[in-house]
């Protein structure tokens, strides 16, 4: 048999497994719902073993963003003057 004469498709799915063929189903189960009280319990248990930065490391975190802010802010507004004054003067006003 020749393999230049049949090409087979299969479709992928995004995990790389191949995908369930339309109107049968996949075999998996699906499951239960949680309630919010549980999601709640479970959402307080995961924060609780966050390890919190400390205040000298928050106030140290905010500076260097609000710094890197006010630079960003500066070079956005120096790129806007200098684009506008170029167009100004190729287009004039």
């Amino acid at each position: 048999m020749d393999t230049t004469d049949q090409v087979r498709t299969v479709a992928i799915d995004t995990r790389g497994e191949a995908a369930a063929q339309p109107g049968k189903p996949s075999g998996e189960k699906k499951t239960k719902r949680t309630s919010p009280a549980l999601f709640y319990r479970q959402a307080v248990g995961e924060l609780r073993k966050v390890i919190w930065p400390t205040r000298k490391d928050l106030i140290n975190y905010t500076i260097v963003v609000l710094v890197f802010c006010l630079i960003m802010v500066g070079i956005v507004s120096g790129l806007d003057y200098l684009l506008t004054r170029g167009v100004l003067a190729i287009f004039g006003s």
